[in-house]
């Protein structure tokens, strides 16, 4: 029974462990913030995007593309590392979380939301691929498309036989 009363007995922490757990929990929060901030901005991303979407601009919509590509990529790296420091801050602190649990509700809150307006915009980019598959159809079943106009010189003989 004696080992039982001193396992539950903490011992005294050091100034270099409790440094240590200072900086992991500094950096978790650090890292948790600066991936809330990169959601709220790939939230404006996909708002802009639908306008664009809807407006039928495919320079800007490109470019948005090019730029949700990226933020994503960010969010991901930025998760790589908040993985790991998860674990850490968790060993470090086990019985104490009051700030990060937040923190991370509004995370998951946020996923939520961009996934949700995500698909919002890829049903509205398949509205308006098809309808400008329609209007090509409908361009191609056009009878006047296919005759040729009396100026159109595309069709004249490029070679004259002179010799009869």
């Amino acid at each position: 029974m004696a080992s039982t009363e001193s396992e539950t007995k903490q011992t005294p922490l050091t100034e270099e462990e409790l440094a240590h757990r200072v900086a992991v929990m500094k950096r978790f929060r650090e890292l948790l913030l600066e991936q809330r901030n990169r959601f709220q901005e790939y939230l404006v991303v996909l708002d802009k995007q639908k306008d664009v979407i809807e407006k039928g601009d495919t320079d800007a919509l490109l470019s948005h593309v090019e730029l949700e590509e990226k933020i994503v990529s960010d969010i991901f790296a930025i998760q790589k590392v908040i993985d790991p420091l998860e674990d850490l801050y968790r060993a470090s602190y086990p019985e104490r979380e009051t700030e990060v649990p937040k923190l991370k509700a509004a995370l998951e809150e946020l996923k939520h939301e961009a996934v949700q307006r995500s698909q919002r915009n890829r049903n509205l980019l398949s509205e308006r691929m098809e309808k400008l598959r329609s209007e090509i159809k409908t361009l191609r079943n056009n009878p006047f498309a296919a005759r040729r106009s009396v100026y159109d010189n595309s069709g004249a003989a490029s070679l004259i036989d002179i010799k009869g």
